[in-house]
């Protein structure tokens, strides 16, 4: 499915102007039909499953209870 610069600026919550920066970099692929860009939007898939596997690796770790300070119990 294609999507438009709009369409896409929506779909990725950030502004139309840096997506089309993104397009003009090549770091979006897209093609041109003589009036508009058009966005292929399953190149994003990938992108997005690593997004949400870092947010899951995060919030782990923020749950993650912070352990007992060995030095705190040496009396010396």
């Amino acid at each position: 499915m294609y999507l438009t610069v709009k369409e896409t600026a929506e779909y990725l919550s950030m502004p139309e102007a840096q997506v089309e920066n993104l397009v003009f970099q090549r770091k979006i692929r897209a093609i041109h039909d003589g009036e508009q860009y058009l966005i292929y939007k399953d190149q994003f898939n990938t992108h997005l499953k690593q997004v949400e596997k870092y947010k899951k690796l995060v919030e782990e770790i923020m749950n993650e209870p912070v352990p007992d300070d060995i030095d705190i119990k040496d009396e010396d």
